[in-house]
């Protein structure tokens, strides 16, 4: 059985901790791929009641990381049954829990602190349900891991070439696209029945399509009305020629 988390009651609070380096992502897609995977999770969060998401934000554990003043922290994280409200950092110890899922995003300059210490830690000390690797520019290298009975442990793709995160209930997927005006394949969320979580840019594109469909709709209505009232202004004039014909004949219409 592994031993919880010990935390010193004396260690800072999120306020006095550093909560930025002011050093930027390794690259623009390396930016976009954490906003890809934020921004198309935040509705999905909005659904529920409690949660929260981050990126590239410092994660404080112990005393001892404090002490080596090693404050990085994962390029991506979900946390489940947390309140919902901002943070500058997440800091275990007035959270109470570690996150859910991280996701690292590989480059050339961190891809090995990433599948060895980086992944002991979050192993050894924070305990991190699920852990996930990712290289936005060779998509193949990509993993998960799931913790058990303490040490992680490959997962396999499913059927549908993904990645599944039984914490989240959702599925992480390799997809060929064009996100921000970059087309790449990008690491992306799906459901387990295959619906990908949408970009805002998605989002906005549907409703825009959803708009103009229900405008198209609502001008066939009123050409519709509008043929319907003249087939009925016809069908009167009609009927109004035929009744004078017939009085004209000495028969009156209404005894018809």
């Amino acid at each position: 059985m592994v031993a919880p988390i010990s935390i010193p009651i004396s260690l800072p609070t999120q306020d006095q901790l550093p909560c930025d380096d002011g050093v930027p992502m390794e690259t623009h897609r390396h930016k976009l791929q954490m906003d890809i995977l934020i921004d198309t999770l935040l509705p999905w969060l909005e659904a529920r009641e409690d949660g929260y998401v981050g990126g590239n934000m410092f994660v404080y554990f112990s005393a001892a990381q404090l002490k080596n003043q090693d404050f990085k922290g994962p390029d991506f994280f979900a946390v489940l049954g947390v309140p919902k409200q901002e943070r500058k950092s997440w800091v275990v110890w007035e959270e109470g829990k570690a996150p859910d899922v991280i996701i690292e995003l590989l480059s050339e300059s961190t891809q090995q602190q990433d599948k060895t210490s980086k992944k002991d830690i979050y192993q050894d000390q924070l305990r991190v349900p699920e852990y996930f690797w990712y290289d936005p520019f060779n998509p193949q290298d990509w993993a998960g891991f799931k913790l058990q009975n303490g040490v992680y442990q490959p997962l396999e793709l499913d059927e549908r070439e993904r990645l599944i995160s039984e914490r989240l209930g959702l599925a992480l997927v390799c997809w060929q696209g064009t996100y921000k005006g970059v087309d790449t394949v990008w690491l992306r969320w799906e459901t387990l029945e295959g619906e990908l979580l949408p970009t805002p840019q998605e989002i906005a594109t549907e409703a825009q399509q959803e708009a103009v469909q229900a405008q198209q709709e609502a001008i066939q209505a009123q050409q519709e009305a509008i043929q319907a009232q003249q087939q009925m202004t016809e069908a009167r004039a009609k009927a109004d020629r035929l009744a004078e014909r017939l009085r004209a004949m000495g028969i009156d219409p209404e005894e018809i």
